[in-house]
C-alpha cells in the first residue's frame, strides 16, 4: 500500500480494532502484516500494552519513524517484538518467526495483493498459539468496477492478485485447518473531485497498468471509485491434529485420553 491510500489503511485498521471489541484473547504475541503509521497506533497501545509487537513493514516506511510512531502511541511494548521486511517473507515465503510464537495476526489490506493466499494462511498457521486468532481484512473482486468499461490504449487495467471473494476465503480458512471462521464484506464508496485524485489512488491500489502520470486525464473517467472490502477472523484450535487426508483426520495416539473405571465395592 503506498502513501497516497495509507488513510485507507489506518481507516480499515479501526474497524477491525472494532469488530475484536467482542473477542476475548490473551495475547502476548502480535504479528502485524504489514505494520504501518496511524492513528490505530492508540487503539492497539491501549488494547495490549504488554504485548510483543512483530512487525513485517514495507519498504516505504522507514523502521525508525514507525517505532517513533509507536512510542508516542504509548506503546510500552515497543522493544519486546522483532521487526522484518514485508518483502522478505514475499521473497521467500516464509516469516521470520518460530512455530507456535504468536497469538494474534493482525493483516490489514495485504491478501489482494498475493499471487496465492494460501501459503499466507499456512504460515499463519505455523506462528499462531493454540487457540490463537487471525484477522484480517483485503479488497475483493468489485473493488474499481466502474473503471472497467473506461479502458483504452492508455487507462489500461490490472485485476487485483487475488480475486477470492469472502465466501472463497472462508473455504480456504477451512482447508487450512483454521476453526469458526467468520467473513463479511462492505461497500467503501470514494468520491473524487478531480481525474488526478482518482487516478492517483488507483494506481495507490494496484488497479493500473501505467503510473497514473502516464495517463492523460479525461471527462470520461467517473467521479467516484467502489472498494470491496472483505474482513474476518478465524481461530487456530486442535494444533496437535494431524491435517485431514481423503476426509479421514489422523490423530497421534499419545493425544487419546484413557477413561479408567472403579467398580463399585
Amino acid at each position: 500500500m503506498t502513501q497516497p491510500i495509507r488513510w485507507l489503511q489506518d481507516e480499515i485498521a479501526d474497524r477491525m480494532l472494532q469488530k475484536l471489541d467482542i473477542v476475548k484473547l490473551d495475547v502476548k504475541d502480535i504479528l502485524i502484516a504489514p505494520d504501518f503509521i496511524g492513528r490505530h497506533l492508540k487503539s492497539f497501545a491501549k488494547r495490549y500494552p504488554h504485548a510483543n509487537i512483530h512487525s513485517l513493514t514495507e519498504e516505504n516506511i522507514p523502521r525508525f519513524d514507525l517505532k517513533y510512531a509507536k512510542a508516542m502511541a504509548n506503546w510500552r511494548a515497543i522493544f519486546g517484538g522483532s521487526t522484518n521486511a514485508l518483502s522478505t517473507y514475499l521473497s521467500i515465503g516464509k516469516f521470520d518467526l518460530p512455530d507456535n510464537s504468536v497469538d494474534l495476526v493482525f493483516s490489514d489490506l495485504l491478501m489482494q495483493d498475493l499471487v496465492d493466499p494460501r501459503h499466507f494462511l499456512q504460515e499463519c498457521w505455523r506462528v499462531l498459539r493454540e487457540g490463537g486468532l487471525i484477522t484480517f481484512s483485503y479488497l475483493g473482486p468489485d473493488t474499481g468496477k466502474e473503471l472497467r468499461g473506461l479502458q483504452t490504449n492508455a487507462l489500461q487495467l490490472k485485476s487485483l492478485l487475488n480475486p477470492w471473494d469472502m465466501h472463497d476465503m472462508g473455504d480456504a480458512l477451512m482447508a487450512e485447518r483454521f476453526s469458526d471462521p467468520v467473513t463479511d464484506m462492505e461497500f467503501v464508496h470514494l468520491d473524487y473531485e478531480t481525474d488526478a485524485l482518482l487516478l492517483a489512488d488507483a494506481d495507490a491500489l494496484k488497479l493500473l497498468q501505467l503510473a497514473a502520470k502516464e495517463i492523460p486525464e479525461k471527462d470520461l473517467l467517473p467521479k467516484k471509485m467502489t472498494l470491496e472490502v472483505v474482513y474476518g477472523h478465524a481461530w487456530a484450535i486442535g494444533k496437535h491434529l494431524a491435517k485431514p487426508q481423503d476426509n479421514i483426520a489422523y490423530i497421534d495416539v499419545n493425544q487419546i485420553g484413557r477413561k479408567t473405571r472403579r467398580d463399585s465395592a
